[in-house]
């Protein structure tokens, strides 16, 4: 068993629902802005979800064409049982059988053993966007453009992602947070502390 497959071994069942306080509004808004971030997608396109665990997500893809793939065979097992379409492999060497409008990394883009080889990697097989979250306290967001750049995602999008994970907020509050993401000044003030960005790189011609 891998060391991914061993952390994940005993947690697989449930993953989604106990990682995140309201797993349904956290996911439904991932969903929405994978769809709406960058070059919009299209009912139907062929999204690739890397490093999925138990494929929560697919749930609110419904009108997507969703492939997961993760390292764990515990989490593949889960999302099969959601019912959603999973390979198991690793996100460094998997690519798909024919190429993907989307791709996408949450919560796992430290996997990769080297990100620029990695972006180049999935640049290969994604027609549209890649799209990932970035937690711009641990990573340099320069050093990540650079990296999408050299791996020809010429363009980047960045929306603040304020979603808290571990707190269920009531309706109102959840909406107030969503609309402070449009806030430059606030965000930026934000995710000094708490809170990541989603990330679309896509190509000029994208």
């Amino acid at each position: 068993m891998s060391d991914t497959s061993a952390k994940y071994a005993g947690a697989a069942e449930r993953w989604s629902e106990e990682q995140y306080a309201d797993s349904v509004a956290y996911l439904r808004h991932r969903a929405e802005l994978i769809v709406s971030l960058g070059p919009p997608l299209e009912p139907g396109d062929r999204i690739l979800d890397l490093a999925c665990g138990d494929a929560g997500l697919a749930d609110f893809l419904r009108p997507y064409d969703y492939l997961g793939v993760d390292a764990s065979e515990e989490m593949v097992r889960a999302a099969r049982a959601r019912g959603a379409r999973l390979e198991l492999a690793d996100l460094n060497d998997y690519e798909p059988p024919e190429p993907v409008a989307a791709t996408t990394c949450f919560r796992a883009i430290y996997y990769a053993r080297d990100r620029r080889e990695f972006f180049r990697r999935v640049a290969g097989y994604t027609e549209r966007k890649l799209v990932f979250d970035l937690n711009p306290r641990q990573y340099d967001v320069d050093d990540v453009r650079a990296d999408l750049a050299a791996a020809g995602f010429d363009r980047v999008a960045l929306r603040p992602f304020f979603a808290p994970q571990t707190r269920a907020l009531a309706g109102p509050l959840a909406a107030l947070l969503r609309a402070l993401e449009h806030n430059r000044t606030v965000a930026r003030a934000a995710l000094k502390v708490r809170f990541t960005y989603l990330v679309a790189a896509h190509r000029a011609s994208g």
